[in-house]
């Protein structure tokens, strides 16, 4: 950076006296926030430029790869103002990085706002007629959901969502939204849009569907079994964890319970598993990521629950932060702390590699270079 740009920013000049954590075994003694960007060498400053000392472990901000930016608590679209609350919200909890997992709202005037989280938009959840939550998704029939993926591409930021299971009323328990062949199709009219898809899955019964489809990501994926975790670690695919949410299926079991007894079980024996399971899919090599499910059932600023449940499915402190920094960067394509990446980081008193509660305790949030919180 030349004097000149560093001269143009009326953000003063921060000088972070770390260690900056550049990934879980490198890390920089200092560095210095210029121009909206971080620098691993000092930049050229005109005199009398004001600098900032920031001391304290400096981390990537925290990515939150299932988020609902624009769906109202109890369902229904919020306006964009509200949505942009929510995204305060989040972002005053150190996420800086959002996937949004599908929205009712066009949410993608919020991209335009320097001072949210980075938004990476799936455009509409997909599901199949009357097999979702009412008013949530653009609801198709399967002769039509290869062009709604095309059209969700062309919506989105390269990622589509698919409802891939549900409870069938009929059968009274979940299963598969889809045929094998529609799972496929879906996939394709994705990838020939040179888009990414996700799949929202419950049940046992849809991962070896969408493993064979060649679904790009998994959503909740609480139905993996010691068949499927395997072929995910071996795939590469990685799991969108959102324990906070999966801790919440003893309330749907009790809900549905009078109508639905098998799909309450169910969803009980996936609650209670949910732990050992994420431990074995960890424990296998499957790539696991930090997600809310904020939005609608849930509020938002809820990332350290999740936080907290991964440390309770036996993850340390350096794997709940790759989870929740590196590994989305890597995935999304964004940036974390290189030399010249846009600043977006936090500062904490003490590592969180030791204890990931550390990020619960913030001193600074920097986005876009500025201190925001």
């Amino acid at each position: 950076m030349s004097t000149a740009d560093v001269a143009e920013t009326t953000a003063p000049i921060l000088h972070l006296r770390g260690p900056i954590l550049l990934g879980p075994e490198e890390e920089l003694a200092e560095a210095w926030v210029a121009g909206g960007v971080i620098h691993h060498e000092k930049p050229e400053l005109p005199a009398g430029t004001e600098v900032r000392e920031i001391d304290g472990i400096v981390v990537p901000g925290l990515a939150d790869l299932h988020c609902h930016l624009g769906i109202a608590d109890g369902g229904g679209g919020t306006t964009l103002a509200e949505a942009r609350e929510q995204a305060l919200v989040d972002r005053d909890t150190g996420v800086l990085l959002v996937r949004d997992a599908g929205s009712i709202i066009d949410n993608s005037p919020l991209q335009q706002q320097g001072d949210l989280p980075r938004l990476i938009r799936c455009g509409r959840h997909l599901a199949r007629t009357r097999r979702y939550l009412i008013g949530y998704a653009d609801e198709v029939e399967p002769e039509e959901l290869p062009a709604a993926v095309t059209r969700e591409a062309g919506r989105g930021d390269g990622w589509v969502k698919l409802v891939g299971d549900w409870i069938d009323r009929a059968a009274g328990d979940l299963s598969p939204c889809w045929e094998a062949e529609d799972f496929v199709a879906a996939a394709d009219a994705a990838h020939a849009a040179g888009a990414r898809i996700t799949t929202h899955t419950f049940d046992e019964e849809t991962l070896p569907l969408v493993l064979d489809a060649g679904f790009d990501c998994l959503e909740h994926a609480t139905g993996l079994t010691g068949e499927t975790i395997p072929r995910v670690a071996e795939a590469g695919i990685p799991v969108v964890t959102t324990l906070v949410n999966v801790d919440e299926f003893e309330t749907y079991a009790a809900q549905g319970e009078g109508k639905f007894p098998a799909y309450a079980a169910h969803m009980r024996r996936l609650r209670a598993s949910r732990y050992e399971r994420t431990r074995d899919a960890h424990d296998a090599g499957v790539q696991l990521l930090v997600g809310t499910d904020s939005g609608g059932v849930l509020g938002h600023g809820i990332i350290h629950d999740e936080l907290d449940e991964l440390a309770a499915a036996g993850l340390t402190g350096t794997e709940i932060l790759e989870a929740a920094t590196w590994a989305p960067r890597r995935l999304l394509g964004v940036p974390g702390l290189e030399d010249g990446a846009p600043a977006d980081l936090l500062v904490v008193p003490a590592d969180p590699r030791i204890d990931h509660r550390a990020l619960r305790e913030r001193s600074h949030i920097v986005l876009g270079g500025r201190q925001v919180a």
